[in-house]
């Protein structure tokens, strides 16, 4: 084991994310959909070491702190998987936040936090970070965790037993070891200064095998059960290790796949917390219900699959670029509440946001005409736009870019999919023209950027460029934080100038609360905390 030598405090380590405030105004609407590479429109108000709080609901109760209750919280789809090592979609991991924990964990400004472990060390040459174990921690089974339970979750995770790592982040993971109880040491295969916001994730009993029919975590919540379709319940665990966490005693995660039947459900007092509302919906409840309207770390875009025809020919993908008026959606689909993009950051990162980009295609339909005519396709084409049909926010995107490029002889049928299919389909398979998505935002600027990676398994764009990889590469191995910066930017040019994709807007959160709650917290991440909640006197 290498010596040691240099030792991080917490906050130094919050600070080395560095999350900006945005000072821009967000984005739009509430229904997004969710992925290791997807999520739906909204999350969290995020900030950087002078960064406020989570801003405060609109009819916030002042009431005293009342122990207990049970809330019913609204959320847009099905879950994929319950084992969190598994799982890909940003949807289940905003419900799976209550029951795991990782070494750290991330709170609502974007900085991560001592979770199981307490404290770390990093060696001088960047490869070895060994972590001390919180004490007195327990799994939900009533299992003491030990370095062993870290050492299994993290080595599936590395694949280090199977060659075939589980989750992307663990990848440049050699080995894990578990010298004493309390003692873990992670030694990666070359530097890696995003490799520390991987270590968010989940934990699970050394040796567990269930955990997609009764997982297990060391959370504030314990899972209850799961009805597929229908809902995820979980309860208070007495024994987590934070005194006073949580203060409710159930909260049930109900599937509510239909925006209209949301809003009747919340109206009725079914639900007491509807995420992702959609605008328009929000302002229909303001006077009866908290509301809350932030900016959050998302990117919504149109991709192309460049493996096919005619997005292979980066004039096709410059074309609808500029035949794409992205004002018009924001202000006709997010009611003006979206920040417009010109690649995949949103300026929620804003110390590595490349300004700028957002009007590099500004709309000029007889320059996408002139280029679509270069190409070879003077009359446009006919294409296909997949859209999850679950999503009203994309669906309604996805009629606004129709109309939008039919202007140039683009001929655009919108094919509705269920969002299981969009998974299976389109984002593991690969097997479309076109979808609108949202991408969901990370800590680091490189665990967004690599889908892009051209052996990355989560690129389901086929987006292909040497210089592209090269630049992330040298990103994210770079020490010199300055330097870093400017590579990040520059793979975020790259982007742009490749039109890897139609990139529009970073929407706001919305979310509409029960009047007798409190302690709600927007993240800067897919996630929905329970812990903090609490009903009021």
């Amino acid at each position: 084991m290498r010596k040691q030598t240099k030792t991080k405090r917490w906050s130094a380590l919050a600070a080395a994310l560095l999350m900006a405030v945005l000072s821009a105004c967000g984005g739009g609407n509430g229904n997004g959909n969710g992925g290791e590479a997807a999520s739906s429109p909204s999350a969290g108000a995020p900030a950087s070491e002078a960064a406020s709080a989570s801003p405060s609901a609109s009819g916030e109760p002042s009431g005293g702190k009342k122990q207990g209750g049970n809330v019913t919280v609204l959320i847009l789809q099905d879950l994929d998987f319950l084992d969190p090592h598994q799982a890909v979609a940003a949807g289940t991991y905003e419900v799976l936040f209550n029951v795991f924990e990782g070494l750290l964990k991330p709170n609502e400004k974007g900085e991560l936090l001592p979770a199981i472990a307490e404290s770390y060390t990093v060696s001088d040459d960047g490869l070895s970070y060994t972590f001390k174990i919180r004490g007195g921690v327990k799994f939900h089974n009533g299992q003491p965790l030990t370095s062993a339970d870290v050492k299994y979750s993290y080595a599936r995770l590395a694949g280090l037993d199977t060659g075939k790592p589980l989750q992307a982040t663990f990848g440049g993971v050699r080995s894990v070891e578990a010298p004493d109880d309390s003692t873990v040491v992670i030694t990666l295969k070359e530097p890696n200064s995003s490799f520390l916001t991987a270590l968010t994730a989940a934990v699970i009993p050394n040796g567990y095998q269930d955990s997609n029919k009764n997982p297990v975590g060391t959370g504030p919540f314990k899972f209850k059960e799961y009805t597929p379709g229908q809902h995820l319940v979980v309860e208070k665990f007495p024994d987590y290790y934070q005194a006073g966490v949580p203060s409710l005693d159930q909260v049930e995660f109900r599937i509510v796949s239909d925006p209209q039947a949301g809003l009747l459900a919340l109206k009725s007092g079914e639900i007491d917390i509807y995420p992702r509302i959609g605008t328009e919906q929000l302002e229909q409840v303001a006077s009866d219900f908290q509301t809350l309207s932030t900016p959050q770390n998302l990117v919504q875009l149109v991709t192309f699959n460049i493996d096919r025809k005619p997005f292979d020919d980066i004039r096709v993908r410059q074309a609808l670029n500029y035949a794409i008026d992205k004002d018009e959606i924001i202000q006709g689909v997010a009611l003006g509440k979206g920040t417009k993009l010109g690649s995949n950051l949103s300026p929620v990162l804003a110390k590595y946001y490349q300004e700028g980009l957002e009007d590099k295609y500004k709309t000029d339909l007889e320059k996408a005409k002139s280029l679509l005519k270069e190409a070879g396709y003077p009359d446009g084409f006919e294409t296909t736009l997949s859209v999850p049909s679950v999503y009203q926010f994309h669906v309604d995107t996805a009629q606004v870019i129709a109309a939008q490029l039919e202007k140039i002889g683009v001929k655009v049928k919108l094919e509705p999919v269920e969002w299981a299919v969009w998974l299976e389909r389109i984002y593991k398979g690969r097997d479309y023209d076109t979808t609108i998505i949202g991408l969901d935002g990370k800590l680091d600027p490189y665990q967004i950027l690599n889908k892009y990676l051209s052996d990355s398994p989560n690129n389901f764009f086929n987006y292909s460029n040497p210089e592209f990889d090269s630049t992330l590469q040298a990103a994210v191995a770079e020490t010199d934080d300055a330097k870093r910066i400017e590579l990040y930017k520059k793979a975020q040019t790259l982007l742009a100038d490749d039109a890897a994709a139609i990139y529009i807007m970073d929407p706001n959160t919305n979310v509409a609360l029960n009047k007798k709650l409190a302690g709600y917290k927007t993240y800067p991440l897919y996630v929905q905390d329970l812990s903090s909640v609490y009903f009021t006197e």
